[in-house]
């Protein structure tokens, strides 16, 4: 390898990065104002014009933050596990596509090489929980692990199945396969699982067990603090739009346009502002689930994932080997596919109400009290005395 080359490949890398913590400072912003509106706030507002500098002014928080070591830690693995979260989600943009032209490494097998890295964050997950040497950090961490290596099963079978129709592991093969028809149509069934499994590995809502702030007080990460917590914090949001565009690609037909009447530059700009528009709508939802669904419990989440999602995607995984094996029209797949996920939802709403009685909170009306509470002046001030 050459001098020449080996500057090129450093070139991608700083600007792949710098593109990359942009979009993250972007999505802090936009989930911000996202959840504001949902909830009926305002959001950020104060720094910089209607608070576009408010991700800034953080990062400049995080950086001269006070790094604090416990006693009992581990330094090296401790130091180590923000690292160990951070490359894995760095790495996949090697090989991601956001328009034909504009890749660091097209790979032939870039599915593959995706699906291999992706689940590399577990160990840093796992590494943070017990080098903190506390018990909520190690629970976090088991309870990361045990999340994270049952959610894979359905998103990696979710992949296979895009694999499976487009007859690649090439991505840009993909998205060209879906020129005329997108995958979501053909496979809706695909989509939910691949979607769903794929929040449930970034950890966010209604998915964020391991890091449950009521239960095990912030996860693995927390007794980091300062710069090392915001490679977590960095890690995240670049999964999340990793996702995002990830989505985009297999099932909405990524940059692909119905007719692209422009050549050379002009086509690779036009491809990737539609690219941008198709994934802010996937990300607007995974914002809006955020803000309208509440965490699962532990037990419910095994379940979800063992008793629905996994079943399910081997099922995808057949009926999509019996249409191509045969030679079957894709309508056959599409309405095979989305009977499956009606009766998958069906299945969720049934589980989800019940008549059976909890033992849980129940909110009473302030006007409710009122009307029930019958107390004469005597009790009245012999209980103030």
């Amino acid at each position: 390898m050459s001098l020449s080359e080996v500057f090129i490949i450093l070139a991608k890398a700083v600007i792949l990065m710098l593109s990359v913590s942009l979009v993250v400072l972007v999505l802090t912003y936009a989930e911000r104002k996202a959840l504001a509106r949902i909830q009926q706030r305002m959001g950020p507002t104060r720094v910089g014009f209607k608070g576009i500098l408010q991700p800034v002014a953080d990062s400049l928080k995080l950086i001269t933050k006070e790094d604090i070591l416990p006693t009992w830690a581990d330094r090296g693995v401790y130091w180590l596990a923000p690292i160990a979260v951070f490359v894995p989600a760095f790495l996949m943009w090697v090989t991601i596509p956001v328009t034909r032209q504009i890749v660091v490494e097209n790979l032939d097998l870039g599915l593959f090489y995706i699906t291999a890295v992706s689940v590399l964050s577990v160990l840093g997950l796992l590494m943070a929980g017990w080098g903190s040497a506390s018990k909520w950090a190690v629970m976090g961490g088991l309870r990361a692990a045990g999340q994270l290596i049952s959610y894979e099963i359905p998103f990696i079978m979710a992949i296979l199945g895009v694999a499976m129709l487009a007859q690649s592991l090439d991505l840009t093969e993909i998205v060209a396969q879906q020129h005329s028809v997108s995958f979501a149509l053909v496979q809706p069934l695909g989509l939910f699982i691949f979607l769903t499994s794929a929040l449930a590995e970034l950890g966010r809502t209604p998915f964020d067990i391991h890091h449950a702030e009521s239960e095990v007080i912030g996860g693995p990460f927390v007794e980091y603090s300062g710069a090392h917590w915001s490679i977590f914090f960095l890690a995240e949001y670049m999964n999340t739009f990793t996702i995002a565009v990830l989505t985009v690609l297999l099932f909405l037909g990524g940059w692909s346009w119905p007719t692209m009447p422009f050549e050379g530059f002009l086509h690779a700009t036009l491809s990737l502002i539609w690219l941008l528009i198709k994934t802010s709508a996937v990300l607007w939802l995974i914002f809006w689930i955020r803000g309208t669904y509440p965490r699962l419990r532990i037990d419910q989440l095994m379940a979800f994932g063992w008793k629905l999602l996994v079943p399910l995607s081997f099922l995808n995984i057949v009926i999509t080997a019996i249409v191509l094996f045969y030679g079957l029209p894709l309508w056959v797949l599409t309405c095979l596919s989305g009977i499956l996920l009606v009766g998958a939802v069906c299945i969720i709403r049934l589980n989800s109400s019940s008549s059976m009685e909890r033992d849980t909170v129940r909110l009473v009306s302030a006007k409710d009290v009122r009307s029930k509470a019958k107390f004469s002046p005597l009790e009245t001030s012999g209980g103030a005395e």
